[in-house]
């Protein structure tokens, strides 16, 4: 009856896992996603290995988007 969320950014700990395991989770019937995004990672105080670009997550939402319309659901 709770919401799953999934965090992909903290579960993978490696940005270039972020994007298929968020992909997985919204298959896997996921109701959200974290998704740690930072304009510099490599400056990033902590978490900047897990943290995607904004052009990264852009590209993941245009996949997410896509991927929605083959689900029937909405994002």
């Amino acid at each position: 009856h709770l919401p799953v969320i999934v965090d992909p950014s903290h579960a993978t700990g490696v940005a270039r896992y972020v994007a298929p395991m968020a992909k997985a989770a919204m298959v896997a019937g996921a109701d959200g996603l974290i998704v740690e995004v930072h304009p510099h990672p490599i400056e990033a105080l902590s978490d900047g290995s897990q943290a995607l670009m904004p052009e990264q997550f852009e590209a993941l939402m245009n996949d997410l988007k896509q991927l929605a319309g083959f689900m029937k659901l909405e994002i």
